[in-house]
């Protein structure tokens, strides 16, 4: 009895956050989704150069898939289309403190378009399929945000940006290599550490 009703209390603890934030209005939800959008900037300061490629590993990927379980696919998405705009017109919170809307024709700008899309992904599976917010369904989901939905965005925009920017077109493996290889290990990390918050805080059904 007592362990039926310690899973049931935690349950009602992990289902509190849906509840608060389906009846949160507009201008809460507003705050939240900035308060999201400065985590990430803060996240994309932590980086590391590699020197064969001009993309930064950062953490700013992690901060992507939380506000995706945390904010849902509206809210979620909006707060990376908020870091977006506001890092666009003069908000320094792009890697290595940078701004404005060159940036987004750089290396790294398609990643951060992905971001919308990862979010706003995430999101959707999280909050329709409850069976997603398990140990391994979650694993997987946030796998196919990373390298799905952040990555093509990310390795389009990186190839044009290189095209611009050398004058001729990178092959396949060496797109790969720049922009996808190096970023492997630190990306599991990173969804695996996500995952494990994941399956703490939401609830397993609703």
């Amino acid at each position: 009895m007592t362990n039926t009703f310690n899973r049931n209390r935690i349950h009602d603890l992990q289902l509190s956050w849906f509840t608060w934030r389906n009846n949160a209005d507009t201008l809460t939800m507003f705050l939240v989704s900035f308060i999201f959008a400065c985590f990430t900037g803060l996240m994309a300061q932590v980086s590391l150069a590699i020197p064969w490629s001009p993309v930064l590993v950062t953490f700013q990927t992690f901060a992507v898939l939380l506000a995706g379980v945390f904010l849902g696919s509206k809210w979620g998405s909006f707060s990376m289309i908020l870091y977006t705009i506001l890092g666009i017109i003069g908000m320094p919170w792009f890697t290595n403190m940078s701004h404005g809307l060159e940036f987004i024709f750089q290396a790294s700008g398609g990643y951060i378009i992905g971001f919308i899309f990862a979010a706003a992904f995430i999101g959707y599976v999280f909050d329709k399929y409850s069976s997603t917010r398990k140990p391994l369904a979650s694993f997987v989901t946030m796998l196919v945000a990373n390298f799905v939905f952040i990555y093509i965005p990310g390795l389009i925009g990186l190839y044009y940006a290189m095209l611009v920017k050398v004058g001729s077109p990178l092959s396949f493996a060496e797109l790969i290599v720049m922009g996808l290889l190096p970023f492997v290990v630190g990306d599991l990390i990173k969804i695996a550490i996500a995952s494990g918050i994941t399956t703490a805080v939401l609830p397993k059904e609703d």
